[in-house]
């Protein structure tokens, strides 16, 4: 028997025709001689009456934060409604089925909550589901721990759900329904002319989703790669092709050929802010790049796109911790400057690496709509440009244009 985990976004469970349509996704699976595993996400987004942020609100509308064990187990609610109402759907269309939660399912955690790792999935309930022909519907994003607490998986864990299930059952493939037609070249809220790719490579979308773009969760990409399951991205509301991601694939083959484009796909990550430490004398013996450095690890502050000159250090942060960050460098006496209000955007292609004049052609294509560059970083298969946020929309659309992504392949 060939399994495969298909796994339905809260906007796709999110009213009856939709939870119709996934019934339907689930059928055809079965008719095309698959047997289905089912990772859920909980229904619909921020507002919805049982999505994820609107159980957090509702906790905190008490006047009390909850803590972290209490909040992992209200969280994991949302999942578990919509894994209820899809089985009940399920049943209506005469097919047998049954909800697991995370840890009924088999998968262990360790016990860092709200953002909790994987350390091992032990499947025999799904497995034994299966052989009695039921289909096993399972409340994605969440897990357990060795002594019995329930943990959540950080945003997005229903995908890290999927992934992992398909490893421990060795799935045909892992297909991720959500509301967009498959990985697009850029975002489609900013380039209307963005164009789905048929097959992609593992680590391109890794690389995505890294940088900004909202496709599928890095961690379920790493599980993916490491196992060698392919993953296709999918529309819930139509039929389409989608998005294929794998190593390669002779049926849908990622063209390595002299008219493939080297750069892929667009990517941003908004509200950034630079630091632009300056050794001056000012932090006298705290003017040392390790003493610096581990100031800010010591806070738990995650930096990026980092350039170390003898007299200056330069990075960006979170926006959201900008204010923390300028107390803590103004307590040890650094001279800084800030710019605020930034965002990296980042061009991806497995084919640019050893290949000359991307930097050059990125380079012009801001230049040539008056885009200021305040900062760059690169990799084998990325290069990154920071910029003001209130020119992201022209620059993202200039540099699709300029590598022609919004050309058919």
């Amino acid at each position: 028997m060939k399994f495969i985990v298909q796994k339905f976004g809260g906007t796709s469970v999110a009213d009856h025709d939709r939870r119709s349509l996934v019934v339907d996704k689930i059928g055809n699976a079965i008719k095309n001689d698959y047997f289905p595993i089912v990772v859920v996400s909980a229904i619909g987004r921020s507002g919805d009456p049982y999505a994820t942020d609107t159980l957090i609100n509702f906790a905190k509308s008490a006047g009390v934060e909850p803590n972290a064990r209490e909040l992992d187990l209200l969280m994991s609610c949302g999942e578990i409604i919509s894994c209820v109402v899809l089985a009940n759907t399920l049943k209506k269309n005469r097919y047998e089925a049954k909800v697991f939660t995370g840890g009924q399912a088999g998968i262990i955690t360790d016990n860092n909550y709200g953002d909790a790792e994987i350390i091992r999935v032990e499947p025999d309930s799904i497995l034994a589901c299966m052989e009695n022909n039921i289909i096993p519907i399972i409340a994605g994003f969440q897990g357990i721990t060795e002594d019995g607490n329930i943990t959540t998986l950080g945003r997005g864990g229903s995908d890290v759900t999927a992934a992992i299930i398909g490893e421990a059952i060795d799935a045909e493939f892992v297909a991720i329904y959500t509301d967009v037609d498959g990985v697009m070249t850029a975002d489609p809220n900013i380039v209307h002319d963005a164009k789905v790719m048929e097959t992609v490579y593992y680590d391109e979308v890794f690389q995505m989703a890294e940088y900004g773009a909202k496709v599928i969760h890095p961690r379920a990409v790493e599980i993916a790669m490491r196992s060698n399951i392919p993953l296709l991205i999918k529309n819930t509301l139509k039929e389409s092709n989608g998005t294929l991601i794998t190593n390669y694939d002779k049926s849908r083959r990622y063209r390595q050929d002299k008219d493939d484009k080297i750069i892929t796909s667009i990517a941003q990550i908004g509200n950034r802010t630079q630091f632009k430490v300056i050794f001056d004398g000012s932090a006298k013996q705290y003017e040392d790049d390790t003493i610096l450095f581990n100031i800010i690890a010591a806070e738990k502050i995650s930096i990026d796109m980092i350039n170390i000159y003898p007299d200056i250090k330069v990075f960006i942060v979170d926006g959201a911790i900008e204010s923390r960050l300028k107390d803590i460098l103004a307590s040890q006496g650094y001279n800084f400057e800030i710019i605020s209000n930034c965002t990296k955007v980042t061009i991806i292609g497995n084919r640019m690496r050893g290949i000359p004049g991307v930097m050059a052609k990125m380079v012009e294509a801001l230049n040539e709509n008056n885009i200021e560059i305040l900062q760059t970083s690169d990799s084998h298969t990325t290069i990154s440009c920071l910029i003001k946020s209130d020119k992201t929309n022209i620059a993202i659309n200039a540099l699709h244009k300029k590598f022609e992504l919004d050309k058919d392949r």
